[in-house]
Order: structure tokens, then C-alpha cells, then sequence
């Protein structure tokens, strides 16, 4: 089965330690596989409508267009590996994204309606090679005629590396999507050496071996890439291979961004901060690679996935918490670092493994909370990139791929919401998990266009069964003309997507009276809703 179908995996349970890694949906051929968590929500007595407060002249920040990112790494699954007791056996990247077999793949083997798809939703970058994958990877495994290149073992996630997508073809693929390269260096099992020659295979114009290299291989101009990876989740000691405490990651990643930049003085670094979210540690980590490498790096890694619960509410609410709170005290913590060190760069995190596993309606609403979350921080998360590219197109083994309300909703995001971040104030019923008390059922957040005057409004409603109806309020002038509202829902959470009832997936459109500065709506339960809006003086 196509790992289209699968929608994403990530951090494989690793002994005693498995609650720390994916504690997410698992689905290989059929099967699903939960971590169960006990209930605990409560819902309090209805206030009546809510309110919903926008400030255009508030503005929070500007929204980065690089949110919008994915990543690719080429995973090998197989049942049995992860305990499983069927045997499937496939590849996130070959025979998937990657099929010269095809009779949609392009020149350069890559699946047309992937490339597509990524255009259509105006993704701005793409992380590779890595992932797990590369910290035992060699890139130079990766160049040259294809037929020459060598077989290794994927140490990371088992079967067998046939490196006939490397440097060349990933950079070709990111051409075709349109897309920026941002690459992960090896800073697991290989050398600082080793991120050096890639850098002067990339960037490095020519008379040097690996620049000439490069040019023998046909490509005879640098590749644009400005944006390098420190390595990969250097803290995840149960998983990753050349984990490393976080002294030892400092001293590599400072000698390794030195001797880069000896090569290309441009190049901006994302430093490996948190994946492992055990106890405390997590914030320790941040603090000491902040203290020693912060001076030298444009952002800041870190990497969540939404944690899992059998209780829909504290999946839906007290999930999106964590991740709020994971970005919030790393913010702090880069304050503090840059007040405590006197670093006179920014730092900005960059969430560039983040995700939702399954591949029903269920685990929408979460990719569209982490994207508000991402807006509504836009002032410190300038990067991110979903995991996995292929997730964002369905995929039915006999019939294709297809269009799911995933799609959709990343691309309401992707394609509207460029411009500023602004104040928004929100006052709703509210419910209680084990560890959070009072979470709105409304997240929203809002985005504004000074060009366009257009204002893009994101709410979801987490109730499970309750329609809410809300007023949306101008505080700094008014509304112009009618409101168009978008409507992603779903009967059932838990339906697995097809390609048969794909029609069904397309938002809902509807237009709404507006009255001076302020409209009113009703907002379904288990929703995404994003109103659009002009608004004037």
C-alpha cells in the first residue's frame, strides 16, 4: 500500500521510552492502533453567543510565508519492524512520490499529481533528506550516474537505500514544485567534513572537486539553497542514530556552521532544538543549545506531533494545548537566551516536523489548529514543515489520488492567510481536560491584507455536537460588503477518506449579511470555518 494511504509516521516506540515519541495513530494496512488515554472533559453550562473581537490596526506580526512547508524522507515501513503481525512493506519515497514506472511521473521520475498538488497549495519549501534517515546517511552515496550508485541498508528505518533520488533529484523536484530546498546535514554518524563537501557541491561555483563534481553531473550553476539543518533531533537519544548530550551537539554544530560558512559566508543554520518531550529535559536541552549555538543561528527545531487520546476532547483540546505550550515556553526561552547572552541576531523556530496521523476527519481539525497556532505566534514561528508531503493527497492503491478535506484545509490556510497576524479576542463556553482547565471551544485567529483590505478569520469550532453561533465584531472600523464563509466538516469523525465520495470533501461555501462592524454566525459543530471579509474605515 502507498504511504499516501497511510498518512504519515514518525518516531517509532523505542523501548521503555515509547510514551515520549509518536504516542500517534498508527494505520498500516487496515489496522489501527491507539494509546489510550483516560476521560476528563467537562463541559460548563452554555453562556449564550460568543463573541469574536478582531483589530486590524493590531498587528501581531507578519506571517511568514515559510510556514508552509513539508518534508519528504525517504521511510522504510514494514509491519513486522514495528510489531505489527501483517508484513507491509513500503516506502514513503520510492514508489510513492518517486516512480519513474508511472505513467504520471515527469522526466526526472516524480509523480505529476503530487508535484501539482504542492503547486496548487502554494507550498513555499521543502525539508529533505531528513528525518531519521539522514544521520546515517552518506549524501555523496546520492550523486552521480544512477546506475553506479550504491545500495545501503537504511539504518534508520530498516530494508534497503537505493540512493536514486539524491542532491540532484531533490533539488530537481523542489524546481518542479516551485518549491525552496532547505537541507538536514549529517550530524549523527558523519563528519563535519562530510557537511562541508555538500555545501561545496551546492554552493560553490566551480575549480574546486566537488564544484567540478557537480558540473561533470550536468548542473553547472550553484543550487540556491540558503537554509541548512544542524542535524536532526540530536536530543533523541532512544532513536536516532549519533544522539549526542547537548554539550557535544553545541561543540559539533559551532565547529560544523563555521566550517560551512568558510565555504558559503550566506548560509543561515536551524540549530536542533527539542523532539524528545520527556519530563523536563526538553526545556534543558533548548536552554543549553540556545546558550552555546544561539549566536549563530537563524532558528530554532522543534518538532511535535499531536498527541493521541481515546477521549475526543482531550484529543481535540488538551492536544492543542501541548503544542501551544511547546511554542510558547521555547519563545521564552529564546528571550531569555538572547537577554542573557546579549546576541544581537534573531531566533525564530522553526517547526519543521509537525503533524496529525490518520486519514479521516478526525485529524483534520488538529492540522488546522497547529496552522492557528503557527499564525497566532507568527511574531516568533517563521518555518515550519508538515509531515509528510504525501499526506497532504490522498491516495487509493487502485484508484489514484485524490482530493481530501485535508487538502482542503490546508490549502484555505496556504493560499489565503499571507499577510499580517492581528489581535483577536474571543469570549465562549469553555471546557476542562486532566491538565488544562477552561479551553474555549472556538480557536480562531485572524489574518489581514493592508494591500487588499481583506481580512481571513480561522475558526474552529472543538465542540463535538454543538452548534455555536457567534458575533464577529470590527473594534477598529467596519465591514464592506458581504462575508464569504468556507465550510469544512464532516457527519463522522472517524470515516476513513475514499476516492469514491471525494466530492464530498470540497468546503462549502456561503455568503453572509454583514451590518456596519459586525456579522453574526453559526459555526457547526466539529468544524473549520474561514470567514473572508473587507473591511474598511
Amino acid at each position: 500500500m502507498p504511504v499516501s494511504s497511510f498518512d504519515n509516521l514518525k518516531h517509532f516506540a523505542c523501548g521503555k521510552n515509547w510514551r515520549a515519541t509518536i504516542k500517534q495513530l498508527i494505520f498500516i494496512s487496515g489496522l489501527w492502533c491507539f494509546f489510550q488515554f483516560p476521560v476528563y472533559a467537562q463541559t460548563p453550562a452554555s453562556k449564550g453567543v460568543a463573541v469574536i473581537k478582531i483589530d486590524p490596526e493590531r498587528s501581531i506580526s507578519e506571517i511568514d510565508p515559510k510556514i508552509y512547508g513539508v518534508f519528504m524522507e525517504p521511510i522504510h515501513l514494514n509491519g513486522a519492524r514495528v510489531g505489527l503481525p501483517d508484513t507491509a512493506d513500503f516506502n514513503t519515497l520510492y514508489g510513492t512520490l518517486y516512480d519513474p514506472s508511472s505513467s504520471l511521473a515527469d522526466v526526472n521520475g516524480f509523480r505529476k499529481d503530487y508535484i501539482d498538488a504542492m503547486k496548487e497549495l502554494k507550498i513555499t519549501n521543502m525539508r529533505w533528506p531528513g528525518g531519521n534517515f539522514v544521520m546515517g546517511y552518506n549524501w555523496q552515496d546520492g550523486i552521480g550516474p544512477k546506475e553506479l550508485r550504491p545500495h545501503r541498508i537504511n539504518l534508520a528505518w530498516g530494508g534497503v537505500e537505493n540512493n536514486q533520488v539524491g542532491t540532484d533529484e531533490w533539488i530537481a523536484l523542489n524546481k518542479a514544485m516551485g518549491t525552496e530546498n532547505i537541507v538536514c546535514v549529517n550530524l549523527g554518524l558523519a563528519t563535519i567534513q562530510d557537511a562541508v563537501n555538500w555545501v561545496e557541491y551546492c554552493r560553490y561555483k566551480k575549480g574546486t572537486y566537488y564544484s567540478d563534481l557537480r558540473i561533470k553531473y550536468g548542473h553547472e550553476k550553484p543550487y540556491d539553497i540558503k537554509i541548512w539543518d544542524l542535524g536532526n533531533e540530536v536530543d533523541g537519544a532512544p532513536w536516532e542514530l549519533g544522539h549526542k548530550e547537548a554539550e557535544d551537539y553545541v561543540n559539533i554544530a559551532r565547529e560544523a556552521a563555521k566550517a560551512m560558512k568558510s565555504v558559503d559566508p550566506t548560509l543561515e543554520f536551524v540549530g536542533s532544538g527539542s523532539s524528545w518531550y520527556e519530563s523536563t529535559q526538553w526545556l534543558e536541552w533548548n536552554r543549553k543549545v540556545l546558550a552555546g549555538l544561539g549566536d549563530m543561528i537563524k532558528y530554532l527545531s522543534i518538532h511535535s506531533y499531536w498527541e493521541n487520546a481515546s477521549d475526543y476532547y482531550s484529543f481535540i483540546g488538551q492536544s492543542a494545548m501541548i503544542f501551544e505550550h511547546r511554542i510558547k515556553l521555547t519563545s521564552d526561552q529564546i528571550d531569555i537566551a538572547r537577554a542573557m547572552k546579549g546576541f544581537k541576531n534573531p531566533v525564530y523556530i522553526s517547526l519543521d516536523e509537525w503533524g496529525s496521523f490518520g486519514r479521516s476527519f478526525r485529524n483534520v481539525l488538529p492540522v488546522a489548529q497547529c496552522l492557528n497556532s503557527f499564525i497566532r505566534h507568527a511574531d516568533v514561528v517563521k518555518m515550519a514543515n508538515f509531515t509528510l508531503m504525501t499526506s497532504l493527497l490522498s491516495n487509493d492503491p487502485k484508484k489514484g489520488t485524490y482530493k481530501s478535506s485535508l487538502f482542503y484545509t490546508f490549502k484555505l490556510f496556504s493560499n489565503n492567510c499571507l499577510g499580517n497576524s492581528i489581535d483577536t479576542h474571543v469570549e465562549c463556553d469553555t471546557f476542562n481536560t486532566e491538565l488544562y482547565k477552561g479551553i474555549p471551544f472556538l480557536d480562531v485567529t485572524t489574518v489581514y491584507s493592508k494591500e487588499s483590505g481583506i481580512v481571513y478569520i480561522n475558526v474552529i469550532n472543538r465542540h463535538r455536537d454543538k452548534a455555536i453561533t457567534a458575533e464577529v465584531i470590527n473594534s477598529s472600523g467596519l465591514f464592506s460588503g458581504k462575508c464569504q464563509a468556507s465550510i469544512v466538516t464532516a457527519e463522522s469523525m472517524d470515516e476513513p477518506f475514499t476516492i469514491d465520495k471525494q466530492a464530498q470533501y470540497v468546503p462549502v461555501t456561503k455568503e453572509i449579511e454583514t451590518g456596519k462592524n459586525k456579522l453574526t454566525y453559526t459555526f457547526a459543530p466539529h468544524s473549520f470555518t474561514q470567514l473572508k471579509v473587507q473591511v474598511g474605515k
